[in-house]
């Protein structure tokens, strides 16, 4: 049973509301690019999938970049004169600036201005705002909040802890057949945000899951890390070893009801950015494709000049483009379960393509050879009997052992799973043979392998 196969035997109603019970039992947690609750994160996807923790001390020099201190905060508060918490931490840990170093005074409400940040184009909002790289300390709060703020003085509390320890990441390795490898990253560093970044975080994790139990042809790694420190200090750490990345993939943002997009790597025509671009035209009308640009999540990393490692980004809204970015409207009303469900079928018909994408060539090329004496020509039913005939007339066709399936997909029009299925059937009967694979690619191949199964269509045609 392929990949695809496996996902549709599922109740997929339930499986979306479960994506979304992972990112809600996330929610709560006070994540940071350090410190104790991106541990306790990770602590929970390893609840659902084998992780390896590396934990790299403060000060550890990474490329132009320096590991910084561990943060870790208790509690934070504003109280007025009368000891009511007028901004509290326990309401929400997007109340602190994340990264506060600690404090505690009381202060006049005109020196306490310049610390709390609003957003007064969206009053009854609270932004979330960091201080990484600079030490300081401050308060996110509603605009509205802020204007009834009245009183002469308040009592300013950050009980945070910023030191020497560690930064924290884990990886979920799954072999495969092949010691070259496809590389899934997402962050997992910004606190009690639903899209950003729990959305990428849920759909990873179940990937992961489906993946384990599967006969892989690639290997898989799952990254878990912070946004941009953690790409950067992992491929600091595994620099001698990033050539055995063939395909890549950053998951972000793909929980809201926007349009699925699909950001390409560096190379701009990489098999992971044909795939993505097949999958996705198929999928839904809506799609986009986006240009590889230098700023976005952590392919940006991944596709920095020294490294040019072919890893796209998929995502709903773009970073940034929507007014819930980075503030308390991306809750958990704003992911879908639907919706989580849908970049999960995505991401696995990708993984498909990727799996499955082999040259075949045809055994015997000498004119079209007779396919209803090999009871292939006529389907027995089924809306899709024209489509089936021509994905066998198109594999014959070009399978000279220069063309991969994906490329017959993409000249002939018609989905990768439907020329894949095409391709085990005319393999079934002798009529087309895998090309083995050369050991310069990493892949090990059985000369005698179909390379496909009789896969029913995929969910990737069915919004099409």
């Amino acid at each position: 049973m392929n990949l695809i196969q496996k996902l549709e035997r599922q109740d997929l109603s339930n499986l979306g509301q479960e994506l979304h019970h992972f990112a809600a039992e996330l929610y709560p947690i006070c994540r940071s690019i350090t410190g104790d609750g991106l541990r306790q994160t990770l602590a929970k996807i390893q609840g659902r999938i084998p992780l390896q923790t590396f934990e790299v001390p403060s000060g550890t020099p990474v490329f132009d970049w320096t590991v910084p201190k561990e943060w870790n905060i208790k509690d934070a508060f504003i109280k007025d004169r009368r000891g009511h918490r007028v901004v509290d931490f326990r309401s929400s840990n997007l109340h602190v600036l994340n990264y506060s170093a600690p404090v505690c005074a009381t202060l006049t409400l005109e020196d306490l201005r310049p610390h709390l940040f609003t957003l007064p184009e969206h009053p009854d909002w609270v932004p979330y705002r960091t201080s990484y790289y600079k030490e300081n300390w401050g308060f996110c709060l509603a605009h509205n909040q802020m204007l009834g703020m009245r009183d002469a003085a308040y009592e300013v509390c950050i009980d945070s802890t910023l030191k020497d320890g560690h930064l924290t990441y884990a990886e979920c390795l799954l072999p495969g057949r092949s010691t070259k490898e496809v590389l899934v990253s997402c962050h997992a560093c910004h606190p009690s945000l639903a899209n950003d970044n729990l959305s990428g975080v849920a759909v990873a994790t179940f990937l992961a899951e489906l993946l384990m139990q599967q006969d892989l042809r690639y290997s898989y790694r799952f990254l878990f890390l912070p946004g941009t420190i953690g790409a950067i200090t992992w491929l600091a750490r595994n620099q001698a070893n990033v050539g055995r990345i063939a395909h890549g993939m950053v998951l972000a943002g793909i929980g809201d009801a926007g349009v699925l997009h699909y950001k390409k790597s560096r190379h701009g025509n990489a098999e992971i950015d044909r795939a993505a671009a097949h999958v996705l035209r198929h999928f839904s009308e809506s799609a986009k494709v986006l240009e590889f640009s230098p700023y976005g999540y952590d392919e940006r990393q991944y596709c920095s000049p020294g490294f040019n490692l072919p890893v796209g980004c998929l995502m709903r809204s773009v970073w940034g483009t929507f007014p819930e970015y980075h503030t308390s409207a991306d809750n958990l009303d704003f992911i879908h379960p639907e919706k989580l469900l849908e970049a999960l079928r995505v991401s696995a018909a990708i993984v498909h393509v990727l799996e499955d994408n082999r040259r075949y060539r045809n055994l015997n090329p000498y004119c079209e050879p007779q396919l209803g004496k090999r009871e292939l020509y006529r389907s027995t039913g089924g809306p899709h009997i024209a489509e089936e005939i021509s994905a066998r007339l198109w594999v014959l066709n070009l399978s000279d052992g220069e063309f991969p399936l994906l490329d017959i997909a993409d000249r002939s029009g018609i989905p990768f799973p439907t020329i894949n299925e095409a391709a085990g059937l005319l393999c079934n009967a002798q009529l087309l043979a895998p090309v083995p694979e050369g050991l310069g690619n990493g892949v090990e191949s059985d000369p005698n392998e179909t390379g496909s199964s009789a896969a029913v269509q995929s969910s990737i045609s069915s919004s099409a």
